[in-house]
């Protein structure tokens, strides 16, 4: 049955069920990440299933998900996985691949706004954004990360811009990432530049670098917890949508549990695993 259902039925029924559970007001302002992951276990006739997918940054669910031809396919489905989504005072991050002209006014018009970082695909902006004077900049803020061994310091500078050649830009930011490998005593420095159509003052540079590296822990909160704790990329699933209808019933666990109030999924796991009411429960079902 799964290898024939309807993957884009399957994946906005999903998404609109976690998006009526989301944290209620009052709440923090609604930031968005917008990534995709490979199944790497699902390649048929030498394709693998790829998915691109829209997740809330505070409660963890995925929100939406489309499937694309591949990381270049992420661009022209960027659209379309968000229109269906209320995006009205939401801030909406993504990398470097989806910092577009397109995608920029697409967000502005549908009332949200958007945090992408610059990188060489943009060469035009990110000059601009390189030949900004940041040295004479004071550092806004300042946050360290001491996990698995490994320490991350990062300083954030942002400028307040008219005139980039980039849709209602309007705040230039500029973060610099020092990195310590576990064993050893070099640093490894990092610059990234990222652009926002946030006015000066809607959001604290506390905030906009929250909303930075909330985006990229889209990798540790959704994508390691489906290969980890679920075996994703282990999966050898290839048959029509099975590859993607196991990926959007991950998500649903995934963000059901998050919204349950549970930190540690995989605990949560062994905890609903033990209990057939348990996991009824937690989706709001009776068991009888």
């Amino acid at each position: 049955m799964l290898t024939r259902v309807d993957g884009d039925a399957v994946d906005a029924t999903i998404g609109a069920w976690l998006a009526d559970r989301l944290c209620p007001p009052p709440r923090p302002r609604r930031a968005v990440a917008v990534d995709g992951k490979t199944l790497r276990g699902s390649a048929r006739d030498g394709h693998q299933v790829h998915l691109l997918a829209a997740l809330d940054h505070h409660d963890g669910a995925v929100l939406a998900q489309r499937q694309v031809d591949g990381a270049p396919g992420e661009v022209p489905a960027f659209q379309p996985l968000l229109h269906g989504l209320d995006l009205a005072g939401v801030v909406v991050t993504a990398d470097a691949l989806h910092t577009q002209r397109d995608h920029a006014a697409f967000l502005v018009d549908h009332g949200a706004d958007y945090l992408l970082v610059v990188k060489a695909n943009q060469p035009a902006l990110h000059a601009q954004l390189a030949r900004l004077p940041w040295r004479q900049i004071p550092v806004l803020d300042r946050t360290r990360d001491h996990g698995h061994g490994r320490i991350e310091l990062r300083s954030l500078k942002v400028a307040a811009v008219a005139g980039l050649c980039f849709p209602h830009a309007a705040q230039a930011i500029q973060v610099i990432r020092r990195v310590r490998a576990p064993g050893s005593r070099r640093w490894r420095t990092v610059t990234v530049y990222a652009v926002t159509s946030l006015a000066l003052g809607s959001a604290s540079p506390a905030q906009l670098a929250g909303w930075l590296r909330g985006h990229w822990r889209i990798e540790n909160r959704l994508h390691w917890v489906r290969d980890v704790d679920f075996g994703e990329d282990a999966s050898t699933a290839r048959t029509g949508s099975l590859p993607r209808v196991m990926a959007s019933l991950r998500n649903l666990a995934v963000g059901a549990l998050r919204l349950a109030g549970h930190p540690n999924l995989a605990a949560a796991l062994r905890h609903t695993g033990r209990d057939p009411a348990r996991p009824l429960a937690i989706l709001g079902l009776a068991y009888r």
